[in-house]
């Protein structure tokens, strides 16, 4: 009986211990890479059968009303935004639209444009577009070996959406 007690006071320290170590408490997983080419494995060109066929964006649908035959798929989690095709079949990724779950060095949303600068070293902040979207732009231009834009909420002072190679809005 009592080598029964100990081995039972033995495995559920070592399952108490497991559940507590490093990497195994189930925490959210690492945010993808946000690159010139993609973000995680959604790739720019690359055919909607494809990425809808390894379970990274959701259905085809509509895109936006004031561009007609434009189609676009959400993201699967561990990413949220959207990815809008071209026109003609078969419809490859032309442009992805980020709200949550990767980083492109660094920075992801809810950063501020001070992250932005430290990251990349040439940044143009266009602030043009504030009266009409209530965003501030941020263009990281191809020399730094990526091309992608920032809007950055003018009333938070936080980035909102980040774009590959643009953000494409529809208002």
């Amino acid at each position: 009986m009592r080598r029964t007690i100990v081995t039972l006071a033995t495995i559920a320290a070592l399952v108490a211990g497991a559940a507590a170590a490093p990497g195994m408490t189930g925490s959210a997983p690492a945010p993808k890479k946000i690159t010139s080419k993609g973000v995680g494995q959604v790739k720019l060109g690359k055919r909607f059968a494809k990425l809808r066929e390894r379970g990274l964006v959701r259905r085809l649908r509509e895109g936006c009303e004031l561009a007609p035959n434009t189609r676009t798929a959400r993201l699967r989690p561990p990413l949220s935004g959207s990815v809008n095709f071209t026109q003609s079949n078969p419809r490859r990724a032309t442009d992805i639209t980020i709200r949550g779950g990767a980083r492109a060095r660094g920075v992801g949303i809810g950063d501020r444009i001070a992250d932005i600068k430290a990251a990349f070293a040439r940044r143009k902040v266009d602030r043009s577009q504030e009266d009409v979207f209530g965003l501030t732009f941020v263009h990281v231009p191809k020399r730094n070996g990526v091309k992608i834009q920032f809007a950055v909420d003018i009333d938070t002072k936080r980035i909102t959406l980040i774009g590959v190679p643009f953000i494409a809005l529809c208002e």
